[in-house]
């Protein structure tokens, strides 16, 4: 079987790198620069190093005809939401249209798509719109599956060749083939969904369940932040009970936990459900910048200059998309504060573009009223007591977000706060 992987992001190109392995596969992506970058064995996204580019033996193009010959096409592109937190399906509604265009009569290709949508999408909106666009039959000339992609950003052991991949088609003999071709790539096996909407329902709420858990923590922070506990030597005294979840309080972006729960609640309302608990969970979480902001000016006053370190969404990625740090720095910056932003791993243009904020590549140099620790990179979580103070002027704060300095010893020159 040949095979093609319609987005080459975070999702698609390590699925289609371990696909590679196996089956002759091609990687489309309508980035020509990322596609070049690729091509040289340059990763952005860092999650394949440029040795395992070399070693493989993934075809790369730009052009959708270079898999109009493959057997299965499996869509992975992003699913973000609009200003208004409505599903945007933009992106999968493009990759669908392309995709009909090289489809061929009688030909049964078999589309899957891993990108995080609410129940229904495949069969009730790609189903029909690639039917309309190549005039062809779905059930004959072409099949539906999904396989909701579970890559998350940095982590080496949850990896795509290591964990189950639920597999969902819509017949016997489609289901047979994709748990045939994604058993083949991972040591975690397959679990074969009830039907497409039970696959799709189950990653849409994986997300969702995270974010609820993580609202409570942020709320109980905002809690014990009025009568001066810690939420961090809380949390260490419940986490020694057998049954306790064990999450923790932050900034709550990225494509995934910060988007996923709008499209279940776009589902419940289009049923006529309002979903009380997902959407006061996202609500807690989307203003969880602005508190932090409120905390930390309440401390030091107007008029300081504060340094941010970390802007990407989660630790030791470069990926910016959703990041909530931006909230925390527009509310310094609306309170009066002169904000400077370092981050070893975002891309200055893409910062630019994406905030319109630009990183200062020399701000460990310097010494702030305020540094903030709000990503947990290697790079920072490393820092020494001596680093860190001399980053600080005499009778600044240390504003530790992520509790990655608790135990290191600063003078009493130095303040801190923590969540």
């Amino acid at each position: 079987m040949k095979i093609g992987v319609i987005g080459l992001g975070y999702v698609g190109l390590p699925l289609a790198v371990a696909l590679a392995r196996h089956f002759p596969t091609v990687g489309v992506d309508i980035d020509v620069a990322r596609v070049g970058e690729l091509r040289q064995g340059h990763d952005r996204t860092n999650e394949l190093s440029a040795e395992a580019m070399a070693a493989s033996a993934l075809g790369l193009s730009t052009d959708i005809a270079d898999a109009g010959d493959a057997d299965v096409l499996i869509v992975t592109v992003p699913t973000p939401v609009d200003h208004a937190n409505n599903p945007d399906l933009g992106p999968v509604m493009s990759a669908t249209r392309s995709l009909a265009k090289v489809l061929k009569p009688g030909r049964g290709t078999i589309i899957v798509y891993e990108s995080t949508v609410y129940p229904g999408v495949t069969e009730d909106l790609c189903g029909p719109e690639i039917e309309k666009l190549s005039g062809l039959k779905r059930g004959v000339d072409f099949f539906l599956g999904y396989s909701p992609e579970r890559i998350n950003p940095g982590d080496r052991e949850h990896t795509v060749d290591r964990i189950t991949k639920v597999v969902a088609g819509e017949n016997p003999e489609v289901l047979d083939t994709l748990c045939e071709i994604y058993g083949a790539v991972t040591t975690g096996g397959t679990f074969r969904a009830a039907s497409i909407k039970v696959a799709e329902a189950a990653k849409v709420i994986e997300n969702a369940q995270r974010d609820i858990n993580i609202a409570f923590v942020n709320e109980i922070t905002q809690i014990f932040g009025k009568i001066d506990i810690s939420i961090w030597d809380v949390l260490a005294a419940a986490g020694t009970k057998w049954n306790f979840l064990k999450f923790v309080p932050g900034l709550v972006g990225g494509h995934c936990i910060g988007v996923d729960p709008y499209y279940l609640s776009h589902l419940a309302q289009q049923h006529g459900h309002y979903p009380r608990v997902i959407l006061a969970g996202r609500g807690i979480n989307d203003s969880m910048g602005a508190w932090i902001a409120d905390q930390i000016h309440e401390h030091v006053g107007s008029n300081s200059r504060i340094l941010m370190l970390g802007l990407t969404f989660k630790e030791n990625v470069p990926d910016l998309r959703n990041s909530r740090v931006i909230d925390v720095v527009r509310r310094l910056e609306w309170l009066r504060h002169e904000v400077v932003i370092h981050d070893p791993l975002a891309d200055p243009a893409e910062a630019r573009h994406e905030y319109g904020v630009e990183l200062d590549g020399d701000a460990l140099d310097g010494q702030f009223d305020v540094v903030i620790g709000a990503v947990s990179h290697a790079d920072y979580a490393g820092l020494s007591a001596d680093k860190l103070t001399g980053l600080v002027r005499e009778g600044g704060l240390v504003a530790d977000l992520k509790g990655m300095w608790g135990g290191l010893d600063l003078p009493a020159t130095v303040r801190r706060w923590s969540l």
